[in-house]
């Protein structure tokens, strides 16, 4: 398995000083490629948009779906620039929308929300290039230990950002917080009900986590809203939009659902490069059949 991964490693390294035309269409072909082999993603792509956006009909669904396979292998193979490439080229390839330097005037506690959109990757080196202030995010451990290596030294390797582990207890994070690290916050994937509650994403009770409106209360902290999008010939824009003024509330509830209504309004924006793939209604309130079959 090693071997497989050590090999997957390179290509990405030997690809990612293409230019990122050239790459971009690999990676659409590839995203292609994966529409045709990956049918369990596929399946679980084509329920996801069924349950969202029902307003589409068969049609319209299985052409957006074929959309964001080809986003998908982009996104796959442009980790490379992200991991690989230097600095200077990274940053001519990202544009800032918004004001990125909110964090750097903000003297407590701020929060960057930041939704799974296929270019994620590149609103996690926008936050590292374009500002000062160094960023803490959690992130899913990787059952490889090779491949775990790789995404470590990816997302780290400009020394501006701290990776915290899912599986390990809070307490780093908060004190990374408290020291002074923005916090590059996921909060839109199903991690069970422990510490969550049924919110409704595009009205289907979606297991979404409390913790971002209980950790911006108790801390007094500013959030702003980052979406990430990938450019059609190659290249990413990265949306720093105003921060919340009213937000948390007092009612950790009523703010998630405010949460979900945003990231719904951001889907319908871009609908082919939100992250489809991802079984988002797993976790079931009790009593309710399961959504994947």
């Amino acid at each position: 398995m090693n071997l497989g991964v050590r090999a997957l490693l390179a290509i990405l390294w030997l690809l990612h000083g293409l230019p990122i035309g050239v790459l971009s269409a690999l990676g659409s072909a590839l995203g292609s490629l994966l529409h045709a082999l990956a049918k369990s993603r596929r399946r679980i792509a084509k329920r996801n948009v069924e349950l969202c956006l029902p307003e589409f009909d068969a049609v319209q669904r299985e052409a957006l779906i074929r959309e964001h396979f080809r986003w998908l292998g982009r996104s796959l193979l442009e980790r490379g620039v992200f991991w690989y490439a230097s600095r200077e080229r990274i940053m001519s390839l990202i544009e800032i929308e918004g004001d990125v330097h909110l964090a750097e005037r903000t003297p407590g506690p701020v929060m960057w929300v930041v939704p799974h959109f296929l270019a994620l990757e590149a609103a996690a080196c926008a936050v590292q290039l374009f500002q000062q202030r160094r960023a803490a995010t959690i992130y899913q451990a990787q059952s490889n230990p090779v491949f775990d290596k790789a995404v470590r030294a990816g997302r780290e390797r400009f020394g501006n950002s701290a990776l915290f582990s899912r599986q390990e207890s809070a307490r780093p994070l908060m004190r990374a917080i408290r020291d002074g690290m923005v916090f590059f916050n996921l909060p839109d994937m199903d991690f069970g009900i422990k510490d969550a509650a049924f919110v409704p994403f595009f009205g289907v009770p979606a297991a979404t986590l409390l913790a971002p409106s209980r950790m911006a209360r108790s801390l007094g902290m500013t959030v702003q809203l980052v979406v990430a999008e990938m450019l059609e010939h190659g290249g990413w824009r990265v949306r720093f939009l105003p921060a919340w003024t009213d937000w948390p509330s007092e009612d950790a509830l009523a703010d998630t659902l405010r949460m979900n209504r945003w990231i719904e309004a951001e889907v319908r924006r871009n609908p082919a490069q939100y992250l489809w793939v991802h079984k988002r209604f797993k976790t079931r309130p009790e009593g309710e059949p399961a959504l994947y079959g």
